[in-house]
């Protein structure tokens, strides 16, 4: 659980805890980067502490079927791909990583 906490701490702005095999987390990444993010991402299934990472985001709410996607913007855990995607069609999500975005090209416009 420290490890989780201590990871969405020190990372200022978007991050999200992943699976590299997993294909709703690849099109999360894709959505933060299209709206001009560059989120901190963890492979769990890369790393030793993994399963523990994985223990602790079902603690902390992760509620769905995969812990993964587990997004945090600013510290505060959004959900899974699902609120992600909700936040996004409603018109939530860009204000919410606005102060994470890299101003470049067509994001600064967006």
């Amino acid at each position: 659980m420290e490890t989780v906490k201590r990871l969405v701490s020190s990372g200022k702005g978007v991050v999200i805890f992943s699976k590299s095999s997993c294909c709703m987390c690849y099109t999360v990444k894709v959505l933060f980067h299209e709206l001009g993010v560059s989120p901190i991402v963890h492979e769990i299934d890369q790393s030793p502490e993994g399963k523990e990472m994985e223990k602790a985001l079902k603690r902390l709410g992760c509620k769905a079927a995969s812990v993964v996607p587990a997004v945090f913007i600013g510290g505060i855990l959004v959900g899974s791909t699902n609120e992600v995607m909700s936040l996004h069609l409603s018109g939530s999500l860009v204000p919410l990583i606005r102060p994470y975005r890299v101003l470049s090209g067509k994001h600064a416009q967006a």
